[in-house]
């Protein structure tokens, strides 16, 4: 089984809608390490009301933040501190979907960023969205990765420009595993019917090695 560590180039660009749609692929469990804020109507809440098979587990959160800001501020808010040595892995037998807190480089303290939470053997997924300055910050997050070593795919999400993302194919040259658009809502019909362009789009660049 594999882990995939879900990151975007910024906040808000859709990486859990993507992370649900990865989960209901895979019939992955699903965890979010850090969660900073709307503790109610968490990214895992979300998760769990988006996917529809049985077989996912949905792991706790290692912290549970209350204000909605860079971890390592909203850590100190709360008088914690975090590590990543201390944020543990859960144990499973399922593919493991794990989306992080907005971008490679958000702090989660002093020395430590999202970065550190990502091990060599994990499988990274960047969801990018168009916007100006997106080209600047994808080919930043995706070569950030490949000189860690790590194996990097794309995902486009919200309206398309194809000319963003077709230098974005060509300077990365990293696989480009799926496409969401930019919908009126999504539930989990909706999710359903990504999940399974997701796997039709397999056959093609074979980024999903174990299901």
């Amino acid at each position: 089984m594999n882990t995939y560590f879900v990151t975007g180039i910024s906040t808000d660009v859709g990486k859990t809608i993507a992370s649900a749609i990865l989960v209901e692929a895979l019939n992955a469990d699903y965890w979010k390490p850090i969660q900073a804020g709307d503790l109610d109507n968490s990214d895992t809440h979300k998760v769990q009301r988006l996917v529809s098979n049985k077989k996912t587990k949905f792991h706790k959160s290692s912290f549970l933040l209350n204000t909605p800001m860079s971890p390592h501020a909203a850590a100190e808010i709360d008088g914690i501190s975090i590590s990543a040595k201390t944020i543990k892995v859960p144990k499973t037998k399922n593919n493991l979907v794990i989306e992080g807190a907005g971008g490679l480089l958000v702090p989660i303290n002093d020395s430590e960023t999202i970065l550190d939470l990502i091990k060599p053997d994990y499988k990274v997924i960047v969801v990018s969205r168009h916007y100006l300055g997106s080209i600047n910050h994808t080919l930043l997050t995706v070569n950030l990765l490949k000189s860690k070593g790590l194996e990097v795919a794309l995902i486009f999400s919200g309206a398309a420009n194809q000319s963003t993302e077709t230098i974005i194919e060509k300077m990365t040259q990293v696989p480009v595993i799926g496409r969401i658009d930019e919908e009126p809502y999504f539930d989990k019909n909706v999710v359903l019917d990504y999940a399974d362009q997701f796997l039709r789009r397999q056959e093609s660049h074979k980024y999903f090695d174990q299901i």
